[in-house]
């Protein structure tokens, strides 16, 4: 273990978001739709040259909005997005399932790519999504309503389960500790203690990777965090968007959609 540790300090540090495949390490099989939050979002970016169709996650917070994160959407080309609500089984048309067109999103007018700063998007869907037993809504926090050190927490998603591995065709869910300012200050230049949280755990071998990107942290039945970032050669820690320090952001943004103000999106043009 020693060993392998070193290993992992030595090798390459790239930070790196999770967008792409998906993957939750160490985690286990949800029971179906008890997560009915969840949203899949399935991202496709065409360009010149090619398309390119990926995955990441989200969640409800409206029957018309969800959240999720920048880096997933902010992408170079013509870019369309469709969530998936009400699903365990991705790779199956289950009658549960609810398909909805996104219509047009707002990404932090803060966000910085670099440092994956204000890592946070809102996205707003063609039609209202059918709230039921497996499509419901998640409360957020209040205004800087923070988590303390040691709450343990869970992220869900429908990603790799080892690092070589394929993505799950099943929701997956592992258990996350949120942990002190000090292991994600000395490891990430860009960290920034009001707006985002050092999750994990040191001593095992379980997080989120990639594709669970914009996917939540749910601690006390509240979406405290987005899945943003973390360090290629670790799994701990991870770097998550702090929710209740957007959340003044988050509701001038509905109320937006509300009243549809927004300016529209790029591919909604």
């Amino acid at each position: 273990w020693q060993k392998m540790l070193l290993l992992l300090l030595i090798s390459s540090a790239f930070v790196l978001p999770w967008a792409g495949a998906g993957e939750i390490i160490g985690g286990k099989e949800v029971e179906a739709h008890s997560r009915p939050y969840m949203a899949y979002l399935k991202i496709q970016v065409s360009n010149k040259t090619d398309t390119t169709t990926y995955s990441c996650g989200g969640f409800l917070i409206r029957p018309d909005a969800v959240l999720s994160a920048a880096h997933c959407v902010d992408k170079k080309g013509k870019v369309n997005i469709t969530v998936i609500l009400g699903a365990h089984n991705i790779n199956f048309q289950e009658r549960s399932q609810q398909r909805v067109r996104v219509v047009r999103w707002v990404i932090h007018p803060k966000y910085c790519p670099a440092g994956y700063k204000n890592d946070i998007v809102l996205l707003k869907l063609k039609k209202k999504a059918k709230i039921n037993k497996n499509v419901q809504l998640i409360s957020l926090p209040r205004h800087n309503e923070r988590v303390t050190e040691g709450t343990e927490c869970e992220v869900a998603g429908w990603g790799w389960t080892s690092r070589t591995g394929h993505p799950s065709d099943v929701m997956m869910e592992v258990e996350q500790e949120v942990q002190s300012e000090e292991p994600c200050q000395l490891l990430f230049d860009n960290y920034q203690r009001q707006s985002m949280i050092c999750v994990g755990d040191e001593y095992s071998k379980k997080a989120p990777y990639n594709g669970d990107s914009g996917g939540p942290l749910v601690c006390n039945k509240k979406a405290h965090g987005i899945v943003s970032h973390g360090l290629e050669s670790r799994l701990f820690p991870k770097v998550f968007t702090r929710v209740s320090y957007f959340e003044p952001w988050i509701r001038q943004q509905l109320r937006r959609f509300a009243l549809q103000e927004l300016p529209a999106s790029p591919s909604s043009q």
